[in-house]
């Protein structure tokens, strides 16, 4: 369907410009006049196939939904209606983003509340943010819901880029060991293997073992990739299956200081999340089954299905948490003085915040934990191949 860029005054006189999608001039001019936009001027865009082979290739990420929710909750606080502030926002956002509100907008003028024309983007929006969008309209505070939304969206991206920011010096360090073993072992060690040839000396069992390894690389680079791809792909087959989720789940809880940091992260966005649900108007059985199939870990996906299971049997959630090993004594006792008191989005908001701090501590443990771990793997590595490399030139002089 064709795109039309428009130029229009407000209700309040004000100028402004957007887009709209509709089948020809007349549909455009119509849905702006309900939009009670005065217009102006009214141009066929022939750049958007363009856009939207842009909005193909380059998608919305997560960085791009919460400046969205931002914006939107701004606008409608502000005392927008919701459709006006969609299509402002149309000339605020990348390709990928106005082709998805352009979208967002036509359903909600043919009909559609605000949460259903979301749910016809499941990749984009997830079950939460369409639920909480619901539970707004339907209590008739979406301007309260979505401020929240947005706050702990960017809760949540401030984590993830101090998660990022502490990893950076690891990955580094483990990138360049991969590159100077692959630039030894190709383009090093055959030079080497050529001297000592040339010398017809007797080398040691490591300068072998070296030299193997440097003439299977050099030879099988294209076979070494083919089974790191393979295997990463066969990997991640097996780890959809509920066999594969399962193990790979007990392993990564296993792991010092990972598995510890894991624990935290998924209590973090428990807490947090059934906070926002419960304060905005969902029931509890409904946020628990939301935060329950929402979960990154099969593990506490079943502690929190199975505690939805009791809590529909008349328990409380309190007591339905703290039969699980896995799940820390502090949630259950902190859940429990919510209920007693009546305040458990509050609660859970605070144990969040709590869970959120051990996580920064947890992460900050591993990588002052991986730097020495680090650098004696990499010292080891040079030492062996400065052996490796070393004992048969001494061997040489020693001939001579």
């Amino acid at each position: 369907m064709p795109i039309y860029k428009y130029t229009a005054r407000n209700e309040y006189g004000e100028k402004v410009a957007g887009k709209v999608e509709a089948k020809d001039r007349n549909q455009a001019a119509s849905t702006l006049m309900s939009r009670n936009l005065l217009l102006i001027d009214l141009k066929s865009m022939s750049a958007a196939s363009f856009s939207g082979l842009q909005a193909k290739l380059f998608g919305v990420s997560q960085d791009d939904i919460v400046n969205f929710t931002r914006q939107l909750a701004t606008m409608i606080n502000a005392g927008l209606p919701l459709a006006t502030a969609l299509a402002i926002l149309q000339d605020q956002t990348k390709p990928a983003m106005q082709t998805l509100v352009t979208k967002i907008l036509k359903d909600i003028e043919s009909g559609q509340t605000f949460a259903e024309a979301l749910a016809e983007h499941p990749k984009v929006f997830s079950r939460v943010y369409i639920q909480l969008v619901r539970a707004g309209e339907l209590g008739g505070v979406l301007d309260q819901v979505l401020d929240r939304l947005a706050e702990t969206l960017e809760k949540q991206k401030d984590f993830r880029e101090k998660t990022k920011g502490a990893m950076i010096y690891p990955v580094i360090v483990l990138i360049a060991m991969v590159v100077v073993a692959f630039i030894m072992m190709v383009f090093v060690m055959p030079k080497m293997t050529q001297m000592y040839q040339d010398f017809d000396a007797e080398l040691p069992l490591p300068t072998r073992l070296l030299i193997a390894l440097s003439d299977f690389s050099a030879n099988y680079w294209w076979a070494l990739l083919l089974m790191g791809g393979g295997g990463g792909f066969a990997l991640r087959v097996w780890s959809q299956t509920e066999m594969g989720e399962r193990k790979i789940d007990q392993w990564l809880m296993k792991i010092p200081l990972i598995g510890i940091l894991r624990k935290k992260l998924i209590l973090t966005e428990f807490a947090r999340t059934l906070s926002l649900l419960l304060g905005s108007g969902v029931s509890l059985l409904e946020a628990l089954d939301i935060v329950g199939r929402a979960v990154d870990s099969i593990a506490f996906r079943e502690v929190f299905l199975g505690a939805k299971e009791e809590v529909e049997k008349g328990v409380s959630l309190s007591q339905a948490l703290e039969v699980y090993e896995v799940v820390p004594r502090i949630l259950p006792q902190m859940v429990a003085v919510g209920e007693e008191t009546g305040r458990i989005d509050e609660i859970l908001l605070k144990l969040a915040e709590y869970y959120e701090r051990e996580s920064e501590y947890a992460v900050k443990n591993l990588t002052t934990a991986m730097e020495p771990i680090i650098m004696a793997i990499l010292g080891v590595g040079v030492g062996v191949m400065i052996v490796a490399i070393i004992m048969p030139i001494y061997n040489l002089t020693n001939q001579f």
